[in-house]
């Protein structure tokens, strides 16, 4: 911790590093867009954005082959817990401030998963139960 409070150039990393992150990670919840209103996309990939474990791995395998210096690796770890604390807090802001309309209903499934469901049940009938012979 203390490489990372030595040089100001270095601590200004975080928060490119946890924008970084952002882009990265939570940038392809865009993907969901087809199937989620906007608020729900934005709040799935603030939660994609989320990475720690993988980063102190990462982070601690460059260092030992000499590929980043420890305080670049400080930076990024403390970019990775402040994405655990910071966007689901967020995310979970966003979700609670979803009015009525627009929240989805916990015991109704979301859209699509009734149109997956309905299409199961609509080819159920074509299964055939065949016993298997008993030896």
């Amino acid at each position: 911790m203390h490489a990372l409070f030595a040089d100001h150039s270095i601590l200004a990393l975080v928060p490119l590093f946890l924008i970084a992150l952002l882009l990265v990670r939570g940038v392809p919840a865009i993907l969901y867009r087809r199937r989620l209103d906007t608020r729900h996309t934005v709040i799935a990939g603030l939660f994609q954005a989320t990475s720690l474990t993988f980063i102190v791995a990462a982070t601690e395998i460059g260092v030992q082959l000499h590929l980043i210096t420890s305080a670049v690796s400080a930076a990024l770890v403390a970019s990775g817990l402040l994405s655990v604390i910071i966007y689901p807090l967020i995310a979970l802001t966003l979700l609670h401030h979803i009015e009525g309309g627009e929240k989805l209903d916990e015991e109704e499934p979301t859209p699509f998963i009734k149109e997956n469901i309905k299409q199961v049940e609509d080819n159920r009938s074509d299964w055939h139960y065949v016993p298997s012979e008993a030896s």
